[in-house]
Order: C-alpha cells, then sequence, then structure tokens
C-alpha cells in the first residue's frame, strides 16, 4: 500500500511509497506530474526524506531506476 505524505521540498509537493512493491512515487511541484520509480530500496526512501529530497533524488534517483508517468 502506497504511503504518501506532503513534504517541504522545491521539487516535490508529496512523496510517497510502498515497502512491497519497491515503488517510490513523487508528485512534482513545477507541473503537478506524478512519477513512479520502480525497484527502489527502502533504504533510499529513508535517506531522501532526510535530506534535501531534490538533490537526493537528482543524485540517487533519477536515471537510476525505471519509471513511468502515472499522471
Amino acid at each position: 500500500m502506497m504511503k504518501r505524505q506532503k513534504v517541504d521540498s522545491s521539487m516535490a509537493s508529496r512523496v510517497g511509497y510502498d515497502r512491497e512493491t519497491l515503488t517510490l512515487e513523487i508528485t512534482f511541484r513545477k507541473n503537478g506530474e506524478v512519477w513512479h520509480y520502480y525497484g527502489v530500496p527502502e533504504s533510499v526512501y529513508h535517506e531522501m526524506m532526510r535530506g534535501s529530497i531534490g538533490k537526493y533524488f537528482q543524485a540517487n534517483v533519477k536515471n537510476q531506476y525505471s519509471e513511468n508517468l502515472v499522471g
């Protein structure tokens, strides 16, 4: 089950994570698009949520996992 939360980030407005499917969901603040990233370890999700979401995303998630625009 996807657990989503509002975040204080200039890049994202909401972030969700489903530990059963290892799916990371990010709602981008700029255009409202919702993207899923697949096969993301739970540790990566927790690390991203501890600091700058945008910087961590750019360095450790973007182009590292398969992705899909879902909304």
